[in-house]
């Protein structure tokens, strides 16, 4: 009988709150060619001398801070999406660029197992960049080309702009809202890029600004009770603006004291959304004046996820 295969990808964590497991990962997800475009010869020395030996040791206690009995909150999550996504005709994998299941060795099952005649690849980015997607498409390139069988491959870049995403999102926004007062401002936070990759013809600012809009407009927001901003950049050269902390730190003196923050680049909550987005930001936001800040989760295995995933596989599978 054959048969189709689903992998949802997504980045990759720790597997545990640990220096050493922390190091592993880091090292592993900054030595890809796409996520720091620098040359080897400048960029290797950095890593290997100023980055692993002292950069995981500071982030234990934000991972020990986010662990849970399940462990990762990445990777229970990815757990959970495929449990309720897994239904026949297809058969749904989870697999990590950075960690375990690697994607390699999801593939290599995949690809061995010659029932299978067609694989569908979901990488959990909506809005498509080279350091991410790229990266994705990258490995399974290298991996595929190792193999005299290839079976039909359909891979989905990017769903910015999906109609269920936009929904799904909405639909997070409007349940916070009926529990919680609705905010002075909305703040729609992306992972941030170098610049120089938009200059260069990336697509990423303008999935995001689609995504940013098409949510406004979904909850009926006009321009000034909603924002997008860029969080998490690294290095001196210029990134993204408006940066988040900056424009949080910004707001109170502004009277804007009340807000609420989303996150819609991530399909998962992880470090960047429960440490960095909920918890340090919120604390910049607060010591410059603010009165109140809220995080809203990002969709997990929410019922509307997986809604959105079964039909990105069934446009696929039409």
């Amino acid at each position: 009988m054959k048969k189709t295969a689903l992998i949802v990808i997504n980045l990759g964590t720790p597997q545990a709150p640990s220096s050493s497991a922390i190091r592993t990962f880091l090292r592993k997800f900054l030595s890809d060619k796409r996520v720091v475009k620098l040359p080897r010869w400048f960029w290797l020395p950095i890593l290997y001398g100023l980055i692993l030996p002292f950069r995981p040791k500071k982030l234990v206690s934000a991972y020990q801070a986010i662990w849970t009995t399940e462990g990762s909150p990445l990777e229970s999550g990815m757990k959970n999406l495929v449990h309720r996504i897994q239904r026949p005709p297809y058969e749904v994998r989870y697999a990590m660029s950075y960690s375990q299941p690697s994607l390699s060795s999801v593939i290599k099952k995949c690809v061995m197992d010659t029932s299978y005649h067609r694989i569908i690849l979901i990488p959990l980015y909506p809005q498509y960049t080279s350091s991410t997607t790229g990266a994705v498409f990258d490995e399974i390139s290298k991996n595929l080309q190792q193999n005299r069988w290839i079976p039909n491959l359909s891979f989905i870049h990017s769903y910015y702009d999906h109609p269920l995403y936009i929904c799904a999102l909405a639909h997070s926004v409007k349940e916070f809202w009926d529990k919680n007062p609705k905010p002075q401002r909305l703040i729609m936070s992306f992972h941030g890029i170098p610049q120089r990759e938009v200059d260069k013809g990336d697509p990423y600012a303008i999935h995001c600004q689609t995504t940013a809009e098409k949510l406004a407009h979904a909850l009926g927001l006009e321009k000034h009770e909603w924002m997008l901003v860029y969080q998490s950049r690294f290095g001196k050269a210029p990134w993204l603006q408006p940066y988040c902390d900056k424009t949080l730190q910004s707001l109170p003196p502004q009277g804007i004291t009340h807000v609420h923050i989303i996150c819609p680049g991530f399909a998962m909550d992880c470090l960047e959304t429960l440490e960095e987005i909920a918890v340090t930001n919120k604390k910049q936001f607060l010591q410059a004046g603010g009165k109140s800040y809220d995080y809203i989760p990002a969709l997990n295995a929410s019922e509307q996820q997986c809604q959105l995933i079964t039909a990105l596989i069934e446009d696929t599978l039409a």
